[in-house]
């Protein structure tokens, strides 16, 4: 899938993804289970993510970071 900017709004358990095309209208706007996370940005074209800064922000984003480099 194609999207200009994914938005992920991290959490415990639950993570939720929000998708938006080059016109800023949402593609989709769904739940993840963390176990799930990385399954479900595989199916996603390199894009810009942004996620709010928390604790736990720098490990996904380095896991997501590899993602691109594999």
């Amino acid at each position: 899938m194609k999207c200009s900017l994914l938005s992920i709004d991290l959490a415990k358990n639950i993570f939720q993804l929000c998708a938006l095309d080059a016109q800023h209208n949402v593609l989709f706007n769904k739940k993840v289970k963390r176990s799930n996370l990385i399954h479900e940005l595989r199916q996603i074209e390199p894009t810009f993510v942004v996620m709010e800064a928390c604790y736990s922000a720098n490990p996904w984003g380095r896991r997501i970071e590899n993602l691109v480099i594999m």
